[in-house]
Protein backbone atom coordinates (compact mmCIF):
# COMPACT_ATOMS: atom_id res chain seq x y z
CA UNK A 1 0.00 0.00 0.00
CA UNK A 2 1.52 3.31 -1.15
CA UNK A 3 1.15 6.13 1.35
CA UNK A 4 3.02 9.13 2.69
CA UNK A 5 3.15 10.97 6.00
CA UNK A 6 3.50 14.73 6.38
CA UNK A 7 3.81 17.24 9.22
CA UNK A 8 1.85 20.41 8.51
CA UNK A 9 1.76 23.83 10.19
CA UNK A 10 -0.62 26.80 10.12
CA UNK A 11 1.62 29.83 9.63
CA UNK A 12 0.12 33.14 10.75
CA UNK A 13 1.56 34.85 7.67
CA UNK A 14 1.31 32.21 4.94
CA UNK A 15 -1.54 29.96 6.11
CA UNK A 16 -1.34 26.13 5.97
CA UNK A 17 2.12 24.92 4.98
CA UNK A 18 3.74 21.49 4.66
CA UNK A 19 6.79 21.28 6.93
CA UNK A 20 8.10 17.76 6.49
CA UNK A 21 7.08 14.84 4.29
CA UNK A 22 8.14 11.17 4.19
CA UNK A 23 7.26 8.95 1.24
CA UNK A 24 8.06 5.34 0.32
CA UNK A 25 9.61 4.46 -3.04
CA UNK A 26 9.37 0.81 -4.05
CA UNK A 27 12.23 -0.76 -6.02
CA UNK A 28 11.52 -1.32 -9.73
CA UNK A 29 10.61 -4.83 -10.81
CA UNK A 30 13.62 -6.64 -12.32
CA UNK A 31 13.50 -7.12 -16.09
CA UNK A 32 15.10 -9.98 -18.04
CA UNK A 33 17.74 -7.62 -19.38
CA UNK A 34 18.60 -6.29 -15.92
CA UNK A 35 20.08 -8.32 -13.14
CA UNK A 36 18.20 -6.33 -10.51
CA UNK A 37 21.28 -5.96 -8.33
CA UNK A 38 21.51 -2.71 -6.40
CA UNK A 39 23.95 -0.11 -7.59
CA UNK A 40 27.20 0.17 -5.64
CA UNK A 41 26.84 2.46 -2.68
CA UNK A 42 23.07 2.09 -2.45
CA UNK A 43 23.37 0.42 0.93
CA UNK A 44 26.37 2.28 2.23
CA UNK A 45 26.06 4.32 5.35
CA UNK A 46 25.21 3.97 8.97
CA UNK A 47 22.65 1.35 9.99
CA UNK A 48 20.09 2.51 12.45
CA UNK A 49 17.20 0.39 13.78
CA UNK A 50 14.75 -1.86 11.89
CA UNK A 51 17.32 -2.61 9.18
CA UNK A 52 17.14 0.93 7.82
CA UNK A 53 20.13 2.68 6.26
CA UNK A 54 20.19 6.46 6.42
CA UNK A 55 22.09 8.75 4.11
CA UNK A 56 21.68 12.18 2.54
CA UNK A 57 19.23 12.61 -0.30
CA UNK A 58 20.89 14.09 -3.36
CA UNK A 59 17.71 15.62 -4.76
CA UNK A 60 16.76 19.15 -3.73
CA UNK A 61 13.15 20.20 -3.15
CA UNK A 62 11.50 23.15 -4.72
CA UNK A 63 11.44 26.06 -2.32
CA UNK A 64 9.43 29.24 -2.46
CA UNK A 65 9.46 32.27 -0.25
CA UNK A 66 8.76 31.23 3.29
CA UNK A 67 9.43 32.37 6.82
CA UNK A 68 11.29 30.44 9.49
CA UNK A 69 8.00 29.20 10.93
CA UNK A 70 7.04 27.32 7.77
CA UNK A 71 10.51 26.00 6.87
CA UNK A 72 11.89 22.72 8.19
CA UNK A 73 15.29 21.87 6.67
CA UNK A 74 17.88 24.52 5.74
CA UNK A 75 18.21 25.36 2.06
CA UNK A 76 21.53 23.51 1.90
CA UNK A 77 20.18 20.32 3.51
CA UNK A 78 19.63 17.52 0.96
CA UNK A 79 17.08 15.61 3.06
CA UNK A 80 17.02 12.05 4.42
CA UNK A 81 16.81 8.59 2.90
CA UNK A 82 16.34 5.25 4.69
CA UNK A 83 16.53 1.86 2.98
CA UNK A 84 14.70 -1.20 4.23
CA UNK A 85 17.18 -4.05 3.87
CA UNK A 86 14.39 -6.66 3.74
CA UNK A 87 12.32 -5.20 0.90
CA UNK A 88 14.58 -2.61 -0.72
CA UNK A 89 11.97 0.11 -0.17
CA UNK A 90 13.41 3.63 0.20
CA UNK A 91 11.86 6.13 2.60
CA UNK A 92 12.56 9.70 1.49
CA UNK A 93 12.00 12.75 3.69
CA UNK A 94 12.12 16.41 2.75
CA UNK A 95 9.94 19.48 3.05
CA UNK A 96 7.85 18.55 0.01
CA UNK A 97 7.29 15.39 -2.08
CA UNK A 98 9.50 14.94 -5.11
CA UNK A 99 6.69 14.36 -7.60
CA UNK A 100 4.53 17.37 -8.65
CA UNK A 101 1.27 15.40 -8.47
CA UNK A 102 2.04 14.32 -4.93
CA UNK A 103 2.90 17.90 -4.03
CA UNK A 104 -0.62 18.94 -5.01
CA UNK A 105 -2.22 16.05 -3.08
CA UNK A 106 -0.25 16.80 0.08
CA UNK A 107 -0.91 20.51 -0.25
CA UNK A 108 -4.67 19.94 -0.39
CA UNK A 109 -4.52 17.52 2.56
CA UNK A 110 -2.56 20.13 4.54
CA UNK A 111 -5.09 22.88 3.84
CA UNK A 112 -8.09 20.71 4.67
CA UNK A 113 -6.55 19.31 7.86
CA UNK A 114 -5.76 22.78 9.25
CA UNK A 115 -8.68 24.85 7.99
CA UNK A 116 -11.61 23.39 6.05
CA UNK A 117 -12.35 20.24 8.04
CA UNK A 118 -11.81 21.84 11.44
CA UNK A 119 -13.79 24.97 10.63
CA UNK A 120 -16.67 22.77 9.48
CA UNK A 121 -16.72 21.24 12.98
CA UNK A 122 -15.63 17.83 11.71
CA UNK A 123 -13.07 17.76 14.51
CA UNK A 124 -14.72 19.13 17.68
CA UNK A 125 -12.36 21.16 19.77
CA UNK A 126 -9.91 21.41 16.87
CA UNK A 127 -7.49 18.87 18.34
CA UNK A 128 -7.83 15.21 17.47
CA UNK A 129 -8.10 12.74 14.57
CA UNK A 130 -10.28 13.21 11.48
CA UNK A 131 -10.76 11.32 8.22
CA UNK A 132 -11.62 12.84 4.84
CA UNK A 133 -10.84 12.54 1.15
CA UNK A 134 -12.11 11.23 -2.17
CA UNK A 135 -11.06 8.91 -4.98
CA UNK A 136 -9.49 11.70 -7.02
CA UNK A 137 -7.28 13.39 -4.41
CA UNK A 138 -6.76 10.45 -2.06
CA UNK A 139 -7.95 9.75 1.46
CA UNK A 140 -6.41 11.35 4.54
CA UNK A 141 -6.06 10.37 8.18
CA UNK A 142 -5.21 13.60 10.01
CA UNK A 143 -4.43 14.38 13.64
CA UNK A 144 -4.36 18.08 14.60
CA UNK A 145 -2.60 19.35 17.72
CA UNK A 146 -1.09 22.46 19.33
CA UNK A 147 2.48 23.28 20.34
CA UNK A 148 3.18 25.75 23.14
CA UNK A 149 4.92 28.99 22.08
CA UNK A 150 5.43 31.90 24.46
CA UNK A 151 5.58 34.38 21.55
CA UNK A 152 2.50 33.21 19.63
CA UNK A 153 -1.01 34.57 19.87
CA UNK A 154 -2.79 32.44 22.44
CA UNK A 155 0.64 31.02 23.41
CA UNK A 156 0.32 28.08 21.02
CA UNK A 157 0.76 27.17 17.37
CA UNK A 158 -1.31 24.83 15.29
CA UNK A 159 0.09 21.66 13.62
CA UNK A 160 -1.17 18.43 12.12
CA UNK A 161 0.23 15.07 11.01
CA UNK A 162 -1.47 13.58 7.97
CA UNK A 163 -1.23 10.18 6.29
CA UNK A 164 -2.37 10.24 2.67
CA UNK A 165 -3.27 7.09 0.69
CA UNK A 166 -5.52 6.10 -2.18
CA UNK A 167 -6.84 3.04 -0.31
CA UNK A 168 -9.78 4.16 1.84
CA UNK A 169 -10.46 0.75 3.42
CA UNK A 170 -6.83 0.35 4.41
CA UNK A 171 -6.74 3.70 6.18
CA UNK A 172 -10.01 3.05 8.01
CA UNK A 173 -8.83 -0.37 9.19
CA UNK A 174 -5.54 1.20 10.32
CA UNK A 175 -7.28 3.91 12.37
CA UNK A 176 -6.55 2.47 15.87
CA UNK A 177 -2.96 1.65 14.92
CA UNK A 178 -2.29 5.10 13.43
CA UNK A 179 -3.99 6.89 16.29
CA UNK A 180 -1.96 5.03 18.89
CA UNK A 181 1.43 5.69 17.31
CA UNK A 182 0.81 9.23 16.07
CA UNK A 183 -0.24 10.20 19.58
CA UNK A 184 3.15 9.03 20.85
CA UNK A 185 4.93 11.30 18.37
CA UNK A 186 2.62 14.22 19.14
CA UNK A 187 2.98 13.81 22.89
CA UNK A 188 6.76 13.77 22.52
CA UNK A 189 6.70 17.04 20.56
CA UNK A 190 4.28 18.69 22.97
CA UNK A 191 6.16 17.68 26.12
CA UNK A 192 9.49 18.87 24.67
CA UNK A 193 7.98 22.19 23.62
CA UNK A 194 6.28 22.61 26.99
CA UNK A 195 9.64 22.48 28.78
CA UNK A 196 10.97 25.22 26.50
CA UNK A 197 7.79 27.24 27.05
CA UNK A 198 8.05 26.98 30.85
CA UNK A 199 11.71 28.04 30.78
CA UNK A 200 10.96 31.07 28.64
CA UNK A 201 8.00 32.09 30.78
CA UNK A 202 10.17 31.78 33.86
CA UNK A 203 12.69 34.21 32.40
CA UNK A 204 10.22 36.66 30.88
CA UNK A 205 6.48 36.13 31.43
CA UNK A 206 4.86 37.21 28.17
CA UNK A 207 1.36 37.51 29.54
CA UNK A 208 2.40 40.34 31.90
CA UNK A 209 4.38 42.02 29.11
CA UNK A 210 1.37 41.99 26.79
CA UNK A 211 -1.00 43.21 29.47
CA UNK A 212 1.28 46.16 30.23
CA UNK A 213 1.96 47.10 26.62
CA UNK A 214 -0.22 49.60 24.75
CA UNK A 215 -1.88 48.25 21.64
CA UNK A 216 -0.78 50.12 18.53
CA UNK A 217 -2.19 49.27 15.05
CA UNK A 218 1.00 50.60 13.54
CA UNK A 219 3.25 48.11 15.32
CA UNK A 220 0.84 45.13 15.39
CA UNK A 221 1.66 43.92 11.85
CA UNK A 222 5.36 44.09 12.70
CA UNK A 223 4.83 42.12 15.91
CA UNK A 224 2.70 39.58 14.10
CA UNK A 225 5.34 39.15 11.44
CA UNK A 226 8.04 38.64 14.04
CA UNK A 227 6.00 36.14 16.01
CA UNK A 228 5.22 34.09 12.92
CA UNK A 229 8.87 33.44 12.06
CA UNK A 230 9.62 30.82 14.70
CA UNK A 231 10.51 27.30 13.66
CA UNK A 232 9.49 24.04 15.31
CA UNK A 233 13.15 23.39 16.03
CA UNK A 234 13.25 26.61 18.02
CA UNK A 235 10.06 25.70 19.88
CA UNK A 236 11.35 22.28 20.95
CA UNK A 237 15.10 22.96 21.15
CA UNK A 238 15.56 19.48 19.67
CA UNK A 239 18.92 19.36 17.83
CA UNK A 240 17.98 16.31 15.71
CA UNK A 241 14.27 16.96 15.35
CA UNK A 242 13.94 16.28 11.63
CA UNK A 243 16.13 13.18 11.68
CA UNK A 244 14.00 11.88 14.55
CA UNK A 245 10.77 12.59 12.67
CA UNK A 246 12.19 10.90 9.59
CA UNK A 247 12.88 7.75 11.61
CA UNK A 248 9.43 7.88 13.19
CA UNK A 249 7.58 8.43 9.91
CA UNK A 250 9.66 5.80 8.08
CA UNK A 251 8.91 3.22 10.76
CA UNK A 252 5.21 4.12 10.65
CA UNK A 253 5.05 3.60 6.87
CA UNK A 254 6.93 0.32 7.12
CA UNK A 255 4.86 -1.00 10.04
CA UNK A 256 1.59 0.14 8.47
CA UNK A 257 2.50 -1.56 5.22
CA UNK A 258 3.36 -4.88 6.86
CA UNK A 259 0.68 -5.17 9.55
CA UNK A 260 -2.16 -5.76 7.06
CA UNK A 261 -1.65 -7.93 4.02
CA UNK A 262 -3.96 -8.82 1.20
CA UNK A 263 -4.87 -12.48 0.65
CA UNK A 264 -6.46 -13.98 -2.42
CA UNK A 265 -9.58 -15.87 -1.37
CA UNK A 266 -11.28 -18.38 -3.65
CA UNK A 267 -14.95 -17.57 -3.36
CA UNK A 268 -16.65 -15.86 -0.45
CA UNK A 269 -14.73 -15.63 2.85
CA UNK A 270 -15.57 -18.30 5.41
CA UNK A 271 -17.33 -17.59 8.69
CA UNK A 272 -14.04 -18.18 10.53
CA UNK A 273 -12.35 -15.51 8.41
CA UNK A 274 -15.13 -12.99 9.04
CA UNK A 275 -15.10 -13.64 12.79
CA UNK A 276 -11.32 -13.27 12.95
CA UNK A 277 -11.50 -9.92 11.17
CA UNK A 278 -14.24 -8.72 13.52
CA UNK A 279 -12.34 -9.82 16.63
CA UNK A 280 -9.11 -8.22 15.42
CA UNK A 281 -10.92 -4.92 14.86
CA UNK A 282 -12.59 -5.12 18.27
CA UNK A 283 -9.25 -5.79 19.98
CA UNK A 284 -7.61 -2.78 18.34
CA UNK A 285 -10.53 -0.55 19.34
CA UNK A 286 -10.40 -1.93 22.88
CA UNK A 287 -6.67 -1.23 23.11
CA UNK A 288 -7.27 2.36 22.00
CA UNK A 289 -9.92 2.75 24.71
CA UNK A 290 -7.52 1.38 27.33
CA UNK A 291 -4.81 3.78 26.28
CA UNK A 292 -7.24 6.69 26.31
CA UNK A 293 -8.39 5.79 29.82
CA UNK A 294 -4.81 5.42 31.02
CA UNK A 295 -3.97 8.87 29.63
CA UNK A 296 -6.91 10.27 31.59
CA UNK A 297 -5.62 8.75 34.81
CA UNK A 298 -8.11 5.89 35.12
CA UNK A 299 -6.59 2.52 34.41
CA UNK A 300 -9.35 0.01 33.61
CA UNK A 301 -9.34 -3.55 34.89
CA UNK A 302 -8.32 -5.80 32.02
CA UNK A 303 -9.52 -9.38 32.06
CA UNK A 304 -6.70 -11.86 31.68
CA UNK A 305 -8.04 -13.70 28.66
CA UNK A 306 -6.65 -15.33 25.56
CA UNK A 307 -5.61 -11.94 24.15
CA UNK A 308 -2.91 -11.77 26.80
CA UNK A 309 -2.30 -15.46 27.54
CA UNK A 310 -1.80 -17.00 24.13
CA UNK A 311 -3.48 -14.74 21.58
CA UNK A 312 -2.63 -17.32 18.91
CA UNK A 313 -5.57 -19.36 20.22
CA UNK A 314 -7.80 -16.80 18.55
CA UNK A 315 -6.18 -17.02 15.16
CA UNK A 316 -6.13 -20.79 14.87
CA UNK A 317 -2.37 -21.10 14.76
CA UNK A 318 -2.36 -24.73 15.74
CA UNK A 319 0.99 -25.39 14.16
CA UNK A 320 3.16 -23.51 16.63
CA UNK A 321 3.29 -26.14 19.35
CA UNK A 322 7.02 -25.53 19.68
CA UNK A 323 6.20 -22.29 21.51
CA UNK A 324 5.36 -24.38 24.59
CA UNK A 325 8.20 -26.09 26.50
CA UNK A 326 7.89 -29.64 27.75
CA UNK A 327 5.34 -32.32 26.77
CA UNK A 328 2.32 -31.26 24.73
CA UNK A 329 -0.44 -32.57 22.52
CA UNK A 330 0.45 -32.50 18.85
CA UNK A 331 -2.88 -33.36 17.18
CA UNK A 332 -6.38 -34.70 17.76
CA UNK A 333 -5.11 -38.21 17.01
CA UNK A 334 -2.34 -37.82 19.61
CA UNK A 335 -4.86 -36.55 22.18
CA UNK A 336 -7.10 -39.54 21.44
CA UNK A 337 -4.21 -41.96 21.85
CA UNK A 338 -3.19 -40.47 25.20
CA UNK A 339 -6.68 -40.19 26.71
CA UNK A 340 -8.14 -43.33 25.17
CA UNK A 341 -10.96 -43.61 22.65
CA UNK A 342 -13.81 -43.56 25.19
CA UNK A 343 -12.48 -40.63 27.22
CA UNK A 344 -11.64 -38.68 24.06
CA UNK A 345 -15.15 -39.15 22.69
CA UNK A 346 -16.65 -37.92 25.96
CA UNK A 347 -14.42 -34.84 25.93
CA UNK A 348 -15.03 -34.09 22.24
CA UNK A 349 -18.79 -34.47 22.78
CA UNK A 350 -18.73 -31.77 25.48
CA UNK A 351 -16.72 -29.48 23.19
CA UNK A 352 -19.15 -29.85 20.28
CA UNK A 353 -22.19 -29.37 22.51
CA UNK A 354 -20.85 -26.04 23.84
CA UNK A 355 -20.30 -27.20 27.42
CA UNK A 356 -17.52 -25.68 29.52
CA UNK A 357 -14.32 -27.71 29.22
CA UNK A 358 -12.05 -27.22 32.25
CA UNK A 359 -8.46 -28.45 32.42
CA UNK A 360 -6.73 -28.24 35.78
CA UNK A 361 -3.01 -28.82 36.18
CA UNK A 362 0.41 -27.34 36.88
CA UNK A 363 1.62 -27.21 33.26
CA UNK A 364 0.13 -24.21 31.37
CA UNK A 365 1.89 -25.24 28.15
CA UNK A 366 0.27 -28.67 28.13
CA UNK A 367 -3.17 -27.19 28.79
CA UNK A 368 -2.76 -24.58 26.07
CA UNK A 369 -1.70 -27.25 23.57
CA UNK A 370 -4.83 -29.24 24.51
CA UNK A 371 -7.00 -26.18 23.88
CA UNK A 372 -5.34 -25.49 20.54
CA UNK A 373 -6.06 -29.08 19.55
CA UNK A 374 -9.65 -29.20 20.82
CA UNK A 375 -10.78 -25.83 19.52
CA UNK A 376 -10.14 -27.09 15.98
CA UNK A 377 -13.43 -28.95 16.46
CA UNK A 378 -15.38 -25.68 16.59
CA UNK A 379 -15.95 -22.62 14.41
CA UNK A 380 -13.83 -19.69 15.56
CA UNK A 381 -16.91 -17.76 16.63
CA UNK A 382 -17.78 -20.44 19.19
CA UNK A 383 -14.39 -20.32 20.93
CA UNK A 384 -14.05 -18.29 24.13
CA UNK A 385 -10.86 -19.25 25.91
CA UNK A 386 -9.07 -18.38 29.13
CA UNK A 387 -5.91 -20.49 28.76
CA UNK A 388 -4.72 -20.34 32.37
CA UNK A 389 -6.22 -18.67 35.42
CA UNK A 390 -5.77 -18.62 39.19
CA UNK A 391 -9.54 -18.52 39.74
CA UNK A 392 -12.62 -20.10 38.24
CA UNK A 393 -14.35 -18.18 35.46
CA UNK A 394 -18.04 -18.66 34.71
CA UNK A 395 -19.18 -20.51 31.60
CA UNK A 396 -20.65 -17.39 29.97
CA UNK A 397 -17.13 -15.94 29.84
CA UNK A 398 -15.36 -18.97 28.41
CA UNK A 399 -16.03 -22.50 27.21
CA UNK A 400 -12.32 -23.39 27.46
CA UNK A 401 -10.82 -22.75 30.90
CA UNK A 402 -7.37 -23.65 32.20
CA UNK A 403 -6.85 -23.61 35.97
CA UNK A 404 -3.88 -23.97 38.30
CA UNK A 405 -3.98 -27.18 40.37
CA UNK A 406 -4.98 -25.51 43.66
CA UNK A 407 -8.16 -23.90 42.28
CA UNK A 408 -11.37 -25.44 43.61
CA UNK A 409 -14.37 -25.93 41.35
CA UNK A 410 -17.65 -24.40 42.65
CA UNK A 411 -20.32 -26.90 43.66
CA UNK A 412 -22.82 -25.68 41.09
CA UNK A 413 -20.25 -26.39 38.37
CA UNK A 414 -19.23 -29.82 39.66
CA UNK A 415 -22.87 -30.92 39.75
CA UNK A 416 -23.72 -29.42 36.37
CA UNK A 417 -24.16 -31.62 33.30
CA UNK A 418 -22.95 -28.72 31.15
CA UNK A 419 -19.30 -28.97 32.15
CA UNK A 420 -16.48 -31.49 32.10
CA UNK A 421 -13.30 -31.42 34.23
CA UNK A 422 -9.95 -32.86 33.19
CA UNK A 423 -7.50 -33.15 36.06
CA UNK A 424 -3.84 -33.42 35.02
CA UNK A 425 -1.61 -35.20 37.53
CA UNK A 426 1.99 -36.31 37.48
CA UNK A 427 2.43 -39.99 36.60
CA UNK A 428 4.73 -42.01 38.86
CA UNK A 429 7.58 -44.12 37.51
CA UNK A 430 6.41 -47.58 36.63
CA UNK A 431 2.83 -46.49 36.08
CA UNK A 432 0.65 -48.16 33.46
CA UNK A 433 1.84 -45.55 30.95
CA UNK A 434 4.99 -46.66 29.13
CA UNK A 435 7.77 -44.05 29.01
CA UNK A 436 8.41 -43.59 25.31
CA UNK A 437 10.60 -40.51 25.60
CA UNK A 438 11.38 -37.74 28.01
CA UNK A 439 8.75 -35.40 26.56
CA UNK A 440 5.99 -37.95 25.88
CA UNK A 441 2.74 -36.79 27.50
CA UNK A 442 1.62 -40.23 28.63
CA UNK A 443 4.92 -40.91 30.40
CA UNK A 444 4.75 -37.69 32.41
CA UNK A 445 1.04 -37.15 33.16
CA UNK A 446 -2.12 -39.09 33.81
CA UNK A 447 -5.61 -37.68 33.24
CA UNK A 448 -8.90 -38.00 35.08
CA UNK A 449 -12.05 -36.91 33.24
CA UNK A 450 -15.25 -36.30 35.17
CA UNK A 451 -18.69 -34.84 34.48
CA UNK A 452 -22.14 -34.91 36.04
CA UNK A 453 -23.61 -35.51 32.59
CA UNK A 454 -25.31 -38.93 32.35
CA UNK A 455 -26.44 -38.69 28.74
CA UNK A 456 -24.83 -41.39 26.54
CA UNK A 457 -22.38 -40.01 24.00
CA UNK A 458 -22.11 -43.05 21.77
CA UNK A 459 -24.89 -42.19 19.30
CA UNK A 460 -23.98 -38.74 18.02
CA UNK A 461 -23.48 -36.13 16.80
CA UNK A 462 -22.92 -37.20 13.20
CA UNK A 463 -19.87 -34.94 12.83
CA UNK A 464 -18.11 -36.66 15.74
CA UNK A 465 -18.89 -40.11 14.37
CA UNK A 466 -17.34 -39.26 11.01
CA UNK A 467 -14.34 -37.62 12.65
CA UNK A 468 -13.62 -40.70 14.76
CA UNK A 469 -13.65 -42.88 11.66
CA UNK A 470 -10.93 -40.65 10.18
CA UNK A 471 -8.92 -40.54 13.41
CA UNK A 472 -8.97 -44.31 13.82
CA UNK A 473 -7.78 -44.89 10.26
CA UNK A 474 -3.99 -45.03 10.59
CA UNK A 475 -3.61 -44.96 6.81
CA UNK A 476 -4.72 -41.30 6.85
CA UNK A 477 -2.04 -38.76 7.75
CA UNK A 478 -2.58 -35.95 10.24
CA UNK A 479 -2.88 -33.43 7.39
CA UNK A 480 -5.55 -35.50 5.66
CA UNK A 481 -7.52 -35.79 8.91
CA UNK A 482 -7.27 -32.00 9.35
CA UNK A 483 -8.71 -31.45 5.88
CA UNK A 484 -11.49 -33.94 6.59
CA UNK A 485 -12.37 -32.02 9.76
CA UNK A 486 -12.32 -28.73 7.84
CA UNK A 487 -14.76 -30.12 5.26
CA UNK A 488 -17.03 -31.48 8.00
CA UNK A 489 -17.08 -28.11 9.77
CA UNK A 490 -17.91 -26.29 6.53
CA UNK A 491 -20.70 -28.79 5.80
CA UNK A 492 -22.31 -28.31 9.19
CA UNK A 493 -21.73 -24.55 9.20
CA UNK A 494 -23.78 -24.35 5.99
CA UNK A 495 -26.55 -26.26 7.76
CA UNK A 496 -26.31 -23.77 10.62
CA UNK A 497 -26.82 -20.88 8.19
CA UNK A 498 -29.91 -22.50 6.69
CA UNK A 499 -31.38 -23.20 10.12
CA UNK A 500 -30.61 -19.67 11.32
CA UNK A 501 -32.38 -18.03 8.39
CA UNK A 502 -35.30 -20.43 8.57
CA UNK A 503 -35.93 -20.25 12.32
CA UNK A 504 -34.53 -16.88 13.47
CA UNK A 505 -34.95 -14.64 10.43
CA UNK A 506 -38.09 -16.07 8.83
CA UNK A 507 -39.58 -17.11 12.17
CA UNK A 508 -40.99 -20.47 11.03
CA UNK A 509 -42.69 -22.80 13.50
CA UNK A 510 -41.51 -26.06 15.06
CA UNK A 511 -43.18 -28.30 12.47
CA UNK A 512 -41.57 -26.53 9.51
CA UNK A 513 -38.23 -26.45 11.32
CA UNK A 514 -38.40 -30.22 11.82
CA UNK A 515 -38.90 -30.68 8.08
CA UNK A 516 -35.84 -28.55 7.39
CA UNK A 517 -33.77 -30.60 9.84
CA UNK A 518 -34.81 -33.73 8.00
CA UNK A 519 -33.74 -32.22 4.68
CA UNK A 520 -30.43 -31.19 6.23
CA UNK A 521 -29.75 -34.74 7.38
CA UNK A 522 -29.73 -33.79 11.06
CA UNK A 523 -32.43 -36.29 12.10
CA UNK A 524 -32.19 -40.00 12.80
CA UNK A 525 -29.66 -41.54 15.23
CA UNK A 526 -28.14 -38.84 17.40
CA UNK A 527 -30.77 -36.31 16.32
CA UNK A 528 -30.85 -34.61 19.73
CA UNK A 529 -27.09 -34.07 19.65
CA UNK A 530 -27.19 -32.84 16.06
CA UNK A 531 -29.83 -30.23 16.87
CA UNK A 532 -27.94 -29.15 19.97
CA UNK A 533 -24.74 -28.79 17.92
CA UNK A 534 -26.54 -26.68 15.30
CA UNK A 535 -28.02 -24.37 17.93
CA UNK A 536 -24.65 -23.91 19.65
CA UNK A 537 -22.82 -23.26 16.40
CA UNK A 538 -25.48 -20.69 15.54
CA UNK A 539 -23.99 -18.49 18.28
CA UNK A 540 -20.70 -18.44 16.36
CA UNK A 541 -22.07 -16.82 13.21
CA UNK A 542 -20.33 -13.59 12.32
CA UNK A 543 -21.98 -10.23 12.83
CA UNK A 544 -21.22 -9.49 9.18
CA UNK A 545 -23.26 -12.48 8.00
CA UNK A 546 -26.18 -11.76 10.33
CA UNK A 547 -26.27 -8.10 9.30
CA UNK A 548 -26.09 -8.99 5.62
CA UNK A 549 -28.90 -11.54 6.00
CA UNK A 550 -31.17 -9.14 7.87
CA UNK A 551 -30.53 -6.39 5.31
CA UNK A 552 -31.31 -8.75 2.43
CA UNK A 553 -34.53 -9.91 4.08
CA UNK A 554 -35.70 -6.36 4.78
CA UNK A 555 -34.88 -5.36 1.24
CA UNK A 556 -36.96 -8.29 -0.03
CA UNK A 557 -39.87 -7.24 2.14
CA UNK A 558 -39.79 -3.71 0.74
CA UNK A 559 -39.43 -4.67 -2.90
CA UNK A 560 -43.12 -5.53 -3.56
CA UNK A 561 -44.31 -2.13 -2.33
CA UNK A 562 -41.68 -0.41 -4.41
Amino acid sequence: MNALVALCHFCELHGPRTLFCTEALHPPSPSPSHSGAPAPGDRDGDREGEGLTMRANTSASQRGDMCEGCRSLPASHPGFVSIDDETGIRFLSHQHPRQPQLFSVVRQACVRSLSCEVNDNVCPGREGPIFFGDEQHGFVFSHTFFIKDSLARGFQRWYSIVMVAMDRIYLINSWPFLLRHLRLTIQSLQSTALKVFDNEQGVCPQRAVRMNSVFSPAVFPHQRSGNAARSLTSLTQHPNLWASLHSSFSWLLKACGSRLTEKLLEGAPTEDTLVLIERHTEQEEEMSCWEGAEEGGARPQRHQSEMELGGHLLYGDAGKFEDFPGPKFRSLRHLRQVLGATEFRQLAWHVLMGNQVIWRGADPGLIQSAFITLKALLPVGCVRSVPYSAQYEEAYKCNFLGLSPDVSIPAHVSSSEFSVLVDVMNAEKGCRYRAVCEHDVASVYQFTIGSANTQPTDRGPTLLNKLEVALSNENLSIDVVSHCLLCLKEEWMNKVKVLFKFSKVDGRGREDTQKVLTLLGATGPGEEDNVRLLKFWMTGLSKTYKSHLMTAVRGGERSPSQ
